[in-house]
């Protein structure tokens, strides 16, 4: 996540996916690799930068005979002892120059692959550096062309009339593009919420295939049974599980109505959307999911909430929160009460679902806080369920680097080269490490808790973020840990209270 102020919204896009190596990398291999010369021939004369290079010696020919063209003293060698030797050049006879020539372009064409692999990584590391401008006049022209399909009945959704005729959702301003995904802030009724989509334009969309197959039959009815199907497919595509008809309600179309093609057609573009489809299923299951407040077409619309920056000294805006704190011990008392709620999100996460839900990108960015310092996850597109998460682990490898998705690492079995479907961290120790690590060493707690609070709390954290560190301890993060951490978050919050009497 990449933006300024909304979590996935507003943070500098980065990263977390992967980007495919850049296609200079391939030609800088072949550079390097000895590639046809785009360089001059160099004009004819006795002082030729890059010599030709020696034929190669014959059984029983001597070294010097073999370094020279055919008839320019071949054969036995007499008769033509006499002639006189052209006077070798300043590179004298084995074509110093030559040498150094070559040497200078290996080292140009290694200067160049560097550069090359630098920028892939830079690439991979940040792949918004490339995304498209956001601009208001584009976001506009979105718009615009989505109420023009609305108008002309293509698509629907209970957003659109507020939007394209009553004006009661008005466009605020850009937040961003990134490799498709449009994300925009708007007023509706007077409370701030954000417009996504995953493709700019309705036709990006793969349609479905139901409506067409009705319209060459010149039928307007579909079997609700084949519907279903078809629905339940989509959800297990995008997250990987299999949910029965009845768990299926917040992505039902509804009752059938004149628009009922165009109903149709804008939801199967939203459930090609992963991040609706999981809101959606869990808006109702999550107070740490932000909640699907409605949608037109293909964009949907979620609760705005400010965003983590690095940028933050607590790594998340305080002023909105409820009795915004203030000096040292304000501030240590709001990060207790995030870091005990992030704990919350964990176990949660873990437990209360028929699947655990893994995080695959951990980041400030992706994240935002309540008034009551309730943490949300604001940006989903990383977030898997067990099933998906597995399907995506295990994939062929030669190492264990090669089985490191985003934040979610598994390990290369060498005997088979394939990575292992089970992840071997996890999301308490990924959030100790990229969240809990800025809190609890920084000067954020210099003098409101006693040093050696402090000190068990930043041992607990580093227990927590590395627990392979030594020999004895398991690769991931072990519950015990957990129940520590809360336990002195606990005790800090207690101690804090008493200082405040």
């Amino acid at each position: 996540m990449r933006r300024a102020e909304q979590g996935e919204q507003l943070a500098d896009p980065g990263s977390g996916v992967r980007t495919p190596p850049s296609r200079g990398t391939a030609a800088g291999a072949q550079a390097v690799a000895g590639g046809h010369s785009t360089l001059p021939h160099p004009p004819d004369g006795p002082a030729r930068a890059f010599p030709p290079r020696p034929l190669p010696r014959r059984a029983g020919q001597s070294r010097s005979a073999a370094g020279r063209a055919p008839g320019a003293g071949g054969g036995s060698g007499r008769g033509r002892r006499g002639m006189a030797r052209s006077r070798p050049g300043r590179c004298g006879r084995r074509g110093r120059c030559g040498r150094r020539g070559r040497r200078a372009l290996l080292a140009c064409a290694a200067w160049t692959a560097g550069w090359v692999l630098a920028a892939a990584l830079l690439l991979r590391a940040h792949p918004g550096v490339l995304s498209e401008r956001c601009t208001d006049e584009k976001s506009r022209r979105i718009l615009a062309a989505l109420c023009r399909e609305y108008e002309g009945g293509v698509l629907v959704g209970d957003l659109c009339e507020d939007l394209c005729v009553g004006e009661k959702l008005l466009y605020q301003r850009c937040l961003y593009y990134e490799r498709g995904k449009k994300v925009l802030q708007a007023d509706w009724r007077g409370r701030p919420i954000i417009l996504k989509s995953k493709e700019e334009a309705f036709s990006s969309f793969q349609p479905l295939a139901l409506l067409q197959d009705a319209a060459d039959e010149g039928s307007q009815d579909f079997p609700e049974a084949e519907l279903l199907l078809l629905v339940a497919g989509e959800v297990k595509n995008a997250l990987g599980l299999e949910l029965s008809g009845g768990s299926l309600g917040p992505l039902w179309p509804g009752r059938r109505g004149p628009r009922w093609r165009g109903q149709l057609a804008s939801l199967w573009s939203l459930l090609q959307q992963e991040e609706f489809v999981l809101f959606s299923l869990l808006q109702d299951l999550s107070r740490h999911a932000l909640p699907v407040l409605g949608s037109c077409g293909h964009f949907y619309a979620v609760e705005y909430l400010a965003a983590g920056s690095p940028r933050h000294r607590a790594l998340f805006p305080l002023d909105g929160a409820t009795g915004a704190p203030r000096g040292g011990r304000g501030q240590a008392k709001a990060v207790s009460d995030m870091a005990l709620s992030f704990l919350d999100m964990v176990s949660h996460f873990e437990d209360d679902f028929s699947h655990r839900l893994h995080l695959c990108d951990v980041k400030p960015e992706n994240f935002a806080i309540r008034s009551d310092f309730t943490v949300v996850a604001i940006d989903v597109d990383m977030a898997f369920f067990e099933p998906k998460m597995r399907e995506i682990l295990e994939q062929n490898c030669t190492g264990d680097e090669d089985c490191n998705f985003f934040d979610c690492f598994s390990k290369c079995d060498l005997r088979v080269n394939k990575c292992g479907a089970e992840r071997v961290n996890s999301n308490l120790q990924v959030i100790c490490d990229k969240i809990f690590r800025h809190w609890f060493s920084s000067s954020l707690w210099s003098s409101a808790l006693s040093f050696p609070l402090q000190r068990q709390l930043r041992e607990a954290v580093q227990e927590c973020a590395d627990p392979g560190r030594t020999a004895r301890s398991p690769p991931r993060a072990a519950p015990d840990v957990f129940w520590k951490l809360r336990r002195l978050l606990r005790e800090t919050q207690r101690k804090l209270q008493e200082a405040e009497k």
